[in-house]
């Protein structure tokens, strides 16, 4: 049964939501900014751009925008890189793939910077080589571009796609790309995670089984 896999990054290849979460936080502190809970609820798995306007209350240039994004980025980095490592079962579960000659891809609203960053710290770089990132889109997710892309580059039709989410509005967008999903429980609880296929903890409570079975019994609500 031939089907791809499309993973996002963060709070999926790796749980990071908190360093980001700190991240913006001390990047608001130092340029005087609000922070609230519309962060978590609202905008994260967006791009840069869209944290950065919401943040401003404006739509910033695109100078501006390089300039606030390397800042904060290299903050999320700093705080990040002692503590990184992938989600539990993720090595086992990509290893379980490659050897099945299933395609993978990475589609992810992070910077290209950041991607290099976690493939090569978590030494997931020989095994996801299709990775999309915020500087191959024009529309952030929830906007379903970049899985529609990912899957044109991978060469498999978008149902045959599913789809790793723990972000509200990346489930919108991979539904919107129709696409199976699988929602990680990371940054949000079990119960918060709505409109996907299947929900799990970590990459141990995967298996092909299970995948090949998500194109034979429906079980979204």
């Amino acid at each position: 049964m031939k089907f791809a896999l499309i993973f996002d990054m963060d709070g999926v290849v790796v749980d990071n939501f908190h360093f980001h979460e700190k991240a913006w936080k001390e990047f608001c502190r130092r340029h005087g900014l609000g922070f609230s809970e519309v962060f978590r609820t609202g905008i994260f798995g967006g791009t840069n751009r869209d944290h950065l306007n919401a943040f401003f209350g404006r739509d910033l240039t695109t100078d501006e925008i390089s300039k606030y994004e390397q800042e904060k980025e290299s903050i999320y980095r700093e705080l990040y890189e002692p503590f990184i490592q992938p989600v539990k079962g993720l090595i086992p579960f990509l290893k379980a793939l490659h050897e099945k000659n299933i395609p993978v891809a990475l589609a992810t609203s992070s910077p290209r910077i950041n991607v290099d960053f976690v493939m090569q710290k978590t030494g997931v770089s020989q095994y996801i080589h299709t990775r999309l990132t915020a500087e191959d889109i024009v529309h952030g997710k929830p906007h379903p571009e970049i899985y529609l892309k990912a899957a044109a580059v991978i060469g498999i039709n978008p149902d045959r796609c599913v789809v790793f989410e723990d972000s509200f509005s990346g489930i919108e967008a991979a539904n919107a790309a129709g696409m199976k999903v699988i929602g990680l429980a990371t940054t949000h609880t079990r119960e918060e995670l709505n409109n996907v296929d299947l929900v799990i903890d970590d990459l141990t409570q995967i298996s092909l089984l299970q995948l090949e079975k998500l194109f034979i019994f429906d079980a979204k609500s």
